[in-house]
């Protein structure tokens, strides 16, 4: 394959897939791709050690070695989410690693902006007045002008962005290195005190993990909210509970740590916070969305073609 090491022979190309409802969304391919079906426990379909092209579990993470091990003629690994941490560094040498940017992005900015304006719209103070039987007006507020510090400019950052200038926000975006109209994580200091949300769309990393600390969140303002669509481990769980109980801050979470969030934890009870059972994602064409891409892929594939969404770096 041009640029990127794969030699495609032009033998039978075996794709493996996670599941029989994978396969029902791949839907027709070239003449010339057999498609097997396996879980990655041990009952192996018979020739999986011919797969070239294998699409995991979401969020596959147990027993990569052996799963790898058993398809020693592989040569690209595709996944159906935009993150990557679970399988990074397990690929074996020679096997390119591809995402699904681009699949999920719309659904999730949606997300971002749906608990922004409920937060600032106070839905969760009238659905609770509703349940109550109470009538109970206050003032809100609304996104015209506010200042949306989004810290991760991939797809998912910019999509969120373009969402937000339609509400006549201006949204800052952040990425481990500053490049054009993207500022760099290093300016966070001078960035956090300034902005009214701040919204977490970053890769979890060494250097992500525990971004948002206790001295991160010291620098929000006053009343500002903070989103994590994430990973739950970029944020301190204890300190932004501390700043919630102490109601200085809001949140809305749709991925923690711990998950899933157990019944008792004190989040559950936080004051001014929003969670969401890590569903950002879970709309019903995700997984039509996600296997036309790696119908698409196949397809590169076996004519030959550079892939896309190929993982070179992450920032």
């Amino acid at each position: 394959m041009p640029g990127h090491g794969v030699d495609y022979t032009g033998a039978m190309t075996v794709v493996c897939v996670p599941d029989s409802n994978a396969r029902k969304l791949l839907g027709a391919l070239p003449d010339g791709v057999e498609v097997i079906v396996w879980d990655g426990e041990d009952k192996k379909p018979e020739n999986l050690a011919d797969t070239v092209f294998w699409v995991p579990q979401v969020e596959d993470s147990t027993n990569l070695a052996e799963k790898f091990a058993a398809m020693p003629k592989l040569k690209v690994t595709q996944l159906t989410s935009a993150g990557v941490e679970d399988i990074l560094g397990h690929v074996p040498d020679g096997v390119l690693l591809c995402t699904a940017r681009g699949v999920h992005g719309s659904a999730v900015a949606e997300l971002v902006l749906t608990v922004i304006l409920a937060t600032l719209r106070r839905l969760p103070h009238f659905g609770e007045a509703q349940r109550q039987g109470r009538w109970d007006p206050v003032e809100a507020d609304d996104l015209r002008d506010k200042r949306v510090l989004i810290i991760g400019a991939g797809d998912l950052g910019e999509q969120t962005a373009r969402r937000l200038r339609g509400f006549d926000a201006e949204p800052v975006l952040v990425a481990h290195t500053a490049r054009d109209g993207i500022h760099a994580t290093s300016e966070l200091p001078s960035l956090l005190p300034e902005a009214d949300v701040v919204v977490l769309t970053v890769p979890l990393t060494p250097e992500t993990t525990g971004l948002v600390d206790a001295e991160f969140l010291s620098r929000m303002p006053d009343g500002a909210l903070l989103v994590n669509v994430a990973r739950g481990k970029v944020v301190d769980t204890a300190a932004l509970l501390a700043e919630l109980t102490a109601g200085r801050l809001y949140a809305a979470l749709d991925v923690m740590e711990p998950e899933p969030l157990p019944a008792g934890h004190p989040l559950w009870e936080a004051p001014n916070l929003i969670i969401t059972p890590h569903a950002a994602g879970s709309i019903a064409k995700s997984g039509a969305r996600a296997f036309a891409l790696v119908n698409a892929q196949v397809r590169r594939y076996v004519a030959g073609e550079d892939l896309i969404n190929i993982v070179e770096g992450v920032d």
